[in-house]
């Protein structure tokens, strides 16, 4: 699990409101399936992440995401930045959005393993864990995408954004650890081969 963190701010500019003569009291219906997209997302992916939901008519501000070069209603912004306009809002885009916002502000506490099914390093990491009798959070990057992004939220500023981020990323008591070779060394397992991972993340430099 995460530490709490201050909401992360979403604005929605709809196509309603008032400008001189010009007047909008219906909002059109790609606005109002982006505030359901919205509700439902926080409701289920984002569950557990403190969010805050700002709603704005897009006539009666229609300057204000001008700014961030927002033009076209439904306007999203989270945290100021756009995220998505003049469709209906896709919620992977939020929900990846959200969560690279929320852990700029939140950090890792407890052990966590993301990883994948197919993953031997994943399998064997899980069973450094369970041979060290040392409970662990589970999650699976391919079939949860709040996992993927958070794992890749957290492990691209440590690692640098250019490099390959592979599976496992392994954090024990709060603390980045990197994958099974790495767990390996605390748990004090003998270790396999990883030769399919390749050059990686978390591999030595090759000169």
């Amino acid at each position: 699990m995460a530490t709490t963190s201050d909401p992360v701010k979403v604005t929605l500019y709809r196509w309603a409101g008032s400008w001189g003569p010009f007047k909008v009291s219906i909002p059109c219906g790609e606005c109002s399936l982006t505030v359901d997209v919205i509700q439902d997302t926080f409701d289920n992916e984002l569950a557990g992440i403190p969010v805050e939901l700002e709603t704005l008519d897009w006539l009666s501000n229609w300057w204000k995401p001008l700014t961030r070069r927002g033009w076209h209603a439904p306007i999203v912004l989270v945290e100021g930045k756009l995220v998505s306009q003049g469709h209906a809002l896709n919620r992977g885009v939020l929900t990846e959005a959200i969560i690279a916002a929320h852990v700029e502000r939140s950090e890792r506490t407890g052990t966590v393993l993301f990883g994948k099914e197919s993953c031997p390093h994943c399998v064997r990491a899980k069973r450094y864990l369970a041979d060290a009798n040392i409970p662990a959070e589970y999650h699976d990057v391919v079939k949860e995408p709040r996992a993927l992004y958070e794992m890749l939220g957290r492990v691209k500023p440590i690692v640098g954004p250019k490099t390959p981020i592979t599976v496992p990323q392994i954090w024990v008591n709060g603390s980045y650890v990197g994958g099974a070779d790495e767990l390996e060394k605390i748990v004090n397992s003998k270790v396999e081969p990883n030769t399919d991972r390749g050059q990686c993340s978390l591999s030595p430099s090759r000169s």
